[in-house]
């Protein structure tokens, strides 16, 4: 009896829907980051010193070659195992000029792992954290002898998720992410 009382009070007795709230969605945690460190040299600036813009393409290459390197995998042994890592796209955001002899930090993070190709997410910082350009490149895995795109190897991709696995941290060859502390591949500091 108390019950149909409350429920008559309450709007009744008849059952309500519950009011559904709109999804909150959460950003995902970011992404670990590799940082490698390069010095702004003469042949790569015009006649006012500023970085040529096609060189921070290679800026990015020099990231994701040391990323490899410092995973145990060095781009050599990429090769040896009978696979190319062509990119295939790119692009670049460039925010501010990096001059003759600045020292950049130049971090990569992996974005996306698709059947038979990759991309990477880039930052370029001066040293003084001052964020100078952002870019993204997509490469594809070939076959090294025919240079026709394959399902990427398992080694490859266990590569990527070790990677993914380990703790954020931050620093010159080191998984970075927004901790703050160096983690170094394999989780030993």
């Amino acid at each position: 009896m108390r019950r149909r009382r409350a429920a008559a009070a309450c709007g009744g007795g008849v059952r309500r829907r519950r009011a559904r709230l709109p999804a909150v969605s959460t950003p995902p945690p970011p992404q670990p980051r590799f940082t490698t460190r390069v010095r702004v040299r003469y042949a790569e600036t015009d006649a006012a010193g500023v970085v040529y813009y096609g060189v921070y393409l290679t800026y990015f290459e020099v990231a994701r070659v040391e990323l490899l390197r410092a995973l145990g995998l060095p781009i050599a042994e990429v090769e040896r195992r009978g696979v190319l890592l062509p990119v295939v796209e790119a692009r670049v955001r460039y925010l501010r000029p990096a001059r003759l002899d600045d020292l950049l930090a130049v971090s990569v993070a992996l974005d996306e792992v698709g059947p038979a190709s990759f991309s990477f997410d880039y930052e370029v910082a001066r040293d003084d954290g001052l964020l100078l350009a952002t870019g993204w490149t997509r490469l594809a895995v070939c076959e090294r002898g025919s240079g026709r795109a394959v399902p990427m190897p398992g080694w490859l991709r266990d590569l990527f998720r070790r990677w993914q696995a380990l703790p954020g941290g931050g620093g010159e060859g080191a998984a970075a992410g927004p901790g703050g502390a160096a983690a170094a591949p394999g989780g030993a500091a």
